[in-house]
């Protein structure tokens, strides 16, 4: 292994998501979001914020909520695709 391979992997480790406190903010801050700010996915998770804040969207938000639990595996993968991209300099 060389220096360059040790570096990525720290970077990469230093990076990553993880699945547990993507958990734990999706059941204590998920109807705001907190999961999605931090998956990087600041669209979804502004609307989200939003339609909670409002409430008229207060039902929708709550309905997304409980599909991001089933969600929320995929999008910690992909993130985590993409910081192994970036670290790896890959496309």
């Amino acid at each position: 292994m060389t220096d360059s391979d040790v570096k990525q992997m720290m970077e990469y480790q230093e990076n990553r998501k993880s699945l547990a406190v993507t958990y734990i903010l999706w059941f204590f801050l998920g109807m705001f979001g907190a999961h999605r700010f931090y998956l990087e996915k600041m669209g979804t998770a502004v609307a989200m914020l939003i339609l909670t804040l409002s409430l008229i969207g207060i039902v929708v938000s709550w309905v997304w909520w409980i599909v991001d639990l089933f969600l929320n595996p995929s999008m910690v993968r992909e993130i985590n695709s993409e910081i192994i991209d970036e670290v790896t300099g890959s496309s």
